[in-house]
């Protein structure tokens, strides 16, 4: 059939550019590399830089699951989706344990990742100094002499002003014992997922024109003091009024009608599979 645009919309040359910029990013982990960041058809700080990486890296067989803050069916997940599938006809899924590349906003899938999985996420600030040191070339020196005592003063001032640190996303993380790094503003509940996880991890800032990586079962830890522990979001006690779910990133959702509190999964795909399978277990149970 033939079309007016390239496979995955990119031309070869540009999709060689940007396989070349991950290439390093794998083999240097959580190093930020350049890259010549291309125009999109979606406005920069809406995900172009996991799209670019999501289109140069997809082939006619992967399957493709994008999410939103947890939902599949948010405005911007659709939309790459589409853009995605109208240039590459590849199949789109909801279901994390179908897809080969899973491409996220704020979020890593509750269903634990797998080797013949590729988590791309989309990044808007990949610079974790970026907030005690505004210049570029700087940034670049303090990396390359592994001076981070400014993301140390950070946390620091977090705790002698709260008693605890307060960052509430994009905690940043040790990467392989070398880099500090962004990990996208991912909540902290999903740091650990990060950590010696089975699957590529990929993160691309489209207008910071930055792409870095997670390689396969590398070493990720959450900075933190040693009297001052690395803490995820608890939930104890609160469980998704849906599914009943409790060890997972929950939501809290007020009702307007009565002002009543309750919790549901962020990861929509995750809670209507647990859903599923609840109502097939009460099927065979009732035919039993």
């Amino acid at each position: 059939m033939k079309t007016n645009h390239h496979f995955a919309f990119f031309d070869e040359g540009s999709k060689k550019e940007i396989r070349r910029a991950i290439l390093k990013a794998v083999a240097i982990p959580g190093y930020q590399v350049p890259f010549s960041s291309r125009e999109m058809p979606i406005a920069r700080g809406w995900g172009t830089g996991g799209l670019q990486i999501t289109l140069s890296i997809i082939g006619c067989e992967d399957v493709l699951k994008v999410i939103d803050q947890g939902s599949d069916e948010s405005v911007n997940a659709v939309s790459i989706k589409k853009l995605v599938q109208t240039t590459t006809g590849v199949e789109v899924t909801d279901l994390t344990q179908e897809a080969t590349i899973i491409q996220s906003r704020h979020r890593i899938p509750e269903v634990p990742l797998d080797s013949n999985q590729i988590l791309v996420l989309q990044v808007p600030a990949p610079e974790p100094l970026r907030d005690v040191e505004a210049r570029e070339y700087m940034t670049k020196i303090l990396h390359s002499e592994e001076e981070y005592s400014g993301a140390w003063l950070q946390l620091f001032e977090q705790i002698m002003k709260f008693g605890r640190t307060t960052t509430g996303a994009d905690h940043p993380v040790y990467v392989n014992h070398r880099y500090v790094m962004a990990p996208s503003p991912i909540p902290r509940f999903d740091n650990p997922k990060m950590h010696q996880s089975e699957a590529l991890i990929l993160l691309g800032a489209g207008r910071e024109k930055k792409i870095y990586a997670v390689p396969p079962f590398t070493d990720v830890r959450s900075l933190a003091f040693d009297d001052y522990p690395f803490k995820v979001e608890s939930f104890s006690g609160k469980q998704c009024r849906l599914c009943g779910t409790s060890d997972v990133f929950l939501d809290e959702v007020l009702a307007a009608d009565t002002g009543e509190v309750s919790y549901q999964c962020n990861d929509t795909s995750y809670c209507m599979e647990r859903l599923n399978q609840a109502e097939k277990a009460e099927v065979e149970n009732n035919y039993a």
